[in-house]
């Protein structure tokens, strides 16, 4: 089975550039998406700034003007996301001190990322030990004013 890093360092083709057609059209709108390659997600990750803060849909508007496409993918932003976290994970793991922190990506909405490593209770250690408050909001939680902290 890959490692989270041999994920990340495996681009399949990507970034790639495509028409938005047929059902998507009803979620998505008309014009183009560009499905990013696993390290542009990475990259605009790793960008973040201590007590800053960026959601999956302000890294989709980042790629999506930097291909010059109307959107980024909502689906391959969210799992490359995923991939690059693992992969700090690896690292941290391994010793490495600067690994991309990925604790500042958040969900639609300022919502941790359960998914992430160590779940919400280490997502919100490390948030938490950057100043940030997290509320729970039903099953879900956010951190609090997250609009006020995001690039």
């Amino acid at each position: 089975m890959k490692s989270w890093k041999e994920k990340l360092a495996d681009n399949k083709g990507l970034p790639k550039i495509v028409n938005i057609e047929g059902k998507l059209r009803k979620a998505w709108g008309t014009g183009t998406c560009v499905v990013p390659a696993p390290r542009e997600v990475d990259e605009i990750m790793k960008k973040v700034p201590r007590g800053k803060l960026v959601t999956i849909n302000r890294i989709r508007e980042i790629l999506a003007r930097k291909h010059e496409a109307t959107i980024g993918c909502p689906i391959t932003t969210g799992i490359f996301a995923r991939i690059a976290a693992g992969a700090a994970d690896e690292e941290a793991r391994e010793g490495k001190k600067s690994i991309t922190p990925y604790w500042r990506t958040l969900k639609q909405g300022g919502v941790v990322n359960e998914k992430y490593p160590g779940g919400i209770r280490v997502q919100t250690e490390l948030l938490e030990r950057e100043g940030h408050r997290i509320i729970q909001r039903g099953k879900k939680y956010i951190v609090e004013d997250f609009e006020k902290h995001t690039i």
